[in-house]
């Protein structure tokens, strides 16, 4: 479907199985710009990330899932912990974060909501609707550490 308005056309069809749609920036002259979910995605996890108080995203498969790769020198994937749904000209975004220790949980969200919104929407002209925020667990320091002395000593149980 294309809706035309003095010089500016609009395109609002999705790509179907692609998960790629149009954006609300549309066709101007000439042309289509097509944005990917998974593009949104990795916008709202770097935003996300950007925080001062988000230690990880993801729940607990997905980390597990991300520090394998880590180990296997894989690059990060940005997406973790973030899903999103995008439309013709608007996205809704579910995050599901770590929050460290001692950082007021409902200040965090107010700054991850905020920081997401205005780099998605500045990034691909898409209005966000909504930045859902789940809280899955909270960092504490010396968490790593004993995580990861679990792991080598897991290690060496198996080699013999």
């Amino acid at each position: 479907m294309t809706t035309t308005t003095s010089k500016k056309t609009t395109a609002v069809a999705p790509v179907t199985g692609t998960g790629v749609v149009a954006d609300s920036t549309g066709v101007v002259d000439g042309g289509r710009t097509s944005i990917a979910d998974v593009v949104v995605s990795k916008i709202a996890g770097i935003a996300t990330r950007e925080i001062s108080g988000v230690y990880d995203l993801g729940g607990t498969a997905a980390r597990t899932v991300g520090m394998i790769r880590d180990r296997i020198g894989t690059k990060t994937n940005l997406s973790q912990g973030v899903s999103v749904e995008v439309g013709e000209t608007q996205a809704a975004v579910d995050l599901q974060i770590i929050a460290e220790y001692g950082v007021s949980i409902a200040d965090l969200a107010t700054a991850i909501r905020g920081n997401v919104i205005s780099a998605v929407e500045r990034m691909t002209g898409l209005e966000v609707t909504e930045v859902n925020i789940s809280v899955s667990d909270v960092h504490l320091e010396g968490d790593d550490e004993t995580t990861d002395e679990a792991e080598s000593g897991l290690a060496e149980r198996h080699v013999q």
